[in-house]
């Protein structure tokens, strides 16, 4: 596969499918993947310490990370991206920071 068939397949696979938003009774996190981050034009290295990293999966804090994510989504799709919540981000607090 070509690398521009895989990132059309990424393009693809962000416009369609449902981002988690993970909360605990204190904070909250949208997780991302790290080609959803590269599809979205977003750089790795402007994401905040507050959020976490399990391999290639992000948690992006709700209080700065997530909204750059959302709204670099939003400028590169016109639209809103599908998010789901779910009140199970205790097991993000143990996971690594991204920094």
């Amino acid at each position: 596969m070509t690398n521009a068939a895989m990132i059309e397949l990424a393009k693809q696979d962000a416009l369609n499918r449902t981002f988690t938003f993970h909360y605990d009774p204190g904070h909250g996190w949208l997780e991302v993947t790290l080609a959803d981050i590269n599809v979205v034009d977003l750089i790795v290295s402007a994401i905040s310490r507050y959020s976490y990293r399990k391999g290639t999966t992000f948690y992006l804090e709700e209080d700065c990370d997530a909204g750059k994510f959302i709204g670099a989504y939003r400028n590169k799709f016109n639209r809103e991206p599908n998010i789901r919540e779910i009140g199970d981000g205790a097991f993000i607090r143990n996971l690594p920071r991204v920094r």
